[in-house]
């Protein structure tokens, strides 16, 4: 648990890059084949949107009704996907990354979901998923602490 900073944080809707982002440089004595190495392990906006969208859809593919499946507060939702919001893609650092995502459940309601996905390797693979909010509602909020984001309680 990290304790609480003397410096103000602040609460936002989705996470992003740090305020401060670090820069990774490559040491003077790294050889033109790892720098390459290196720079193809880069993942796009476009990278995060396409593999989240057929995450989802294999997700729903395999499932009997053909809806995404995610729980919520012990509750199955079954949900179709409405949209990803390529706005809020983001890299988290330490080959981490954020994606949200709209969708209908089959209560007529719509959810907002975060994803949180991390660089395999060549391919993400996504490591949590939760309902961010009901029908614009949020369940929790976000906030950076020294670089990290975490959910904390809406306040």
């Amino acid at each position: 648990m990290l304790l609480a900073s003397a410096i103000a944080v602040f609460a936002s809707e989705h996470p992003g890059p740090p305020q401060q982002p670090q820069l990774q440089q490559l040491p003077q004595t790294t050889t033109s084949a790892a720098r390459t190495a290196t720079q193809t392990m880069a993942v796009s906006k476009t990278d995060i949107s396409g593999g989240l969208k057929k995450y989802i859809d294999t997700s729903a593919g395999k499932s009997p009704d053909k809806k995404f499946h995610v729980r919520n507060r012990g509750r199955d939702l079954a949900l179709d996907l409405i949209k990803i919001h390529d706005d809020r893609l983001s890299s988290l650092g330490g080959d981490k990354y954020f994606a949200c995502v709209d969708m209908k459940g089959i209560d007529g309601k719509t959810y907002d979901i975060d994803f949180l996905m991390a660089l395999r390797p060549k391919q993400l693979s996504v490591t949590q998923t939760s309902v961010h909010k009901i029908n614009g509602k949020p369940l929790y909020n976000w906030k950076e602490e020294n670089g990290v984001w975490k959910r904390v309680p809406v306040s």
